[in-house]
């Protein structure tokens, strides 16, 4: 399975070790895939900065390298504010490539999870349903702080 991974343009300077590990881990929104089955990361890039103006060209490159499919990284959930683009990011994503794009990557660090909860900033059901991939439980959050 060959994925790429988008980042959020405040984060342009990380060096995605969280994301790799998870992504070997199999942690986060990764367990989606087999141990069994070899992940490779083909393309890593950002955003391009708000509105996201990579997000219209990058997945075209991505696709050119064989990417099956594309993560947001976590960070743009676990940011303050949250993207408020990343489910226009993901929809249009996916109907304009026709591939399936997971909002992201390795799981939400429990530091970012208790701040969240203060803040009442994931309690729609949107919201919910967004950090759902990444959220894990306590003790795997901790293990990404």
């Amino acid at each position: 399975m060959k994925i790429g991974i988008i980042i959020c343009d405040r984060y342009k300077n990380c060096a995605g070790g969280k994301c790799f590990r998870a992504s070997q881990n199999r942690d986060g929104a990764f367990d989606i895939y087999s141990k069994d089955e070899p992940l490779e990361i083909v393309g890593y890039t950002s955003c391009g900065g708000c509105p996201g103006g990579n997000i219209e060209y990058t997945p075209e490159e991505m696709i050119k390298n064989g990417v099956q499919a594309i993560h947001f990284a976590t960070g743009f959930v676990v940011g303050y504010p949250p993207c408020p683009y990343v489910s226009h990011f993901k929809k249009f994503i996916e109907n304009k490539y026709n591939i399936p794009v997971i909002i992201g990557t390795h799981p939400i660090p429990q530091k970012y999870n208790i701040i969240h909860e203060k803040l009442k900033t994931w309690q729609s059901e949107e919201w919910q349903e967004i950090i759902k991939p990444t959220l894990g439980n306590e003790e795997l959050r901790k293990k990404y702080d």
